[in-house]
């Protein structure tokens, strides 16, 4: 029986912190990608992302963590997958590549943003919002901490600043 190929992937998790609400230490995290079949699996930041390799699919990959997750969390974990190709292209197509990594992030999403996603924004104040192939980009000029900014289409994904896309690009690469 033939071995499946490989590919390396990047799993994002949402509302995965080091605080009391959403806590999931990586040690965890890691045995539950093991435990999933998931081969050179590592883990960066305490903030739910994990690389690794696999032969499964991005929608086997996903059914795989999210039901991992609900059993230890006992409530469901959003996970984006992305292949350390696609990752590499968001780092590359980010539109804002002269803004400081830090305050730019692309709002991953689990599908393409509606065309409407732009027209729905609220509390826009000096925020560059810019739509991507699954993702969004916000350049948040005076700081996430201060922005009013609402993306109603965004609701679902998870955020993750340019510094931290670029270290995970270089760990999948």
């Amino acid at each position: 029986m033939a071995r499946p190929e490989l590919t390396t992937f990047v799993a994002l998790l949402r509302a995965v912190n080091v605080g009391a609400s959403g806590k999931l230490p990586m040690r965890e995290l890691q045995a539950m990608c093991e435990a999933a079949g998931f081969s050179e699996v590592r883990t960066f930041i305490a903030s739910g992302n994990v690389v690794f390799r696999s032969g499964k699919s991005e929608a086997e990959i996903k059914a795989a963590l999210e039901a991992c997750l609900k059993a230890f969390a006992g409530k469901p974990v959003g996970v984006l997958v992305r292949t350390a190709a696609e990752l590499a292209a968001v780092l590359k197509g980010n539109p804002f590549p002269e803004a400081a990594p830090n305050r730019t992030v692309a709002i991953f999403l689990n599908k393409r943003p509606p065309t409407t996603a732009l027209a729905e924004i609220t509390g826009q104040a000096g925020e560059e919002v810019r739509l991507g192939k699954r993702e969004v980009y916000v350049h948040y000029r005076d700081g996430i901490g201060k922005s009013k900014l609402r993306i109603p289409a965004v609701a679902d994904g998870t955020a993750r600043n340019m510094n931290t896309i670029a270290k995970l690009t270089a760990l999948a690469g």
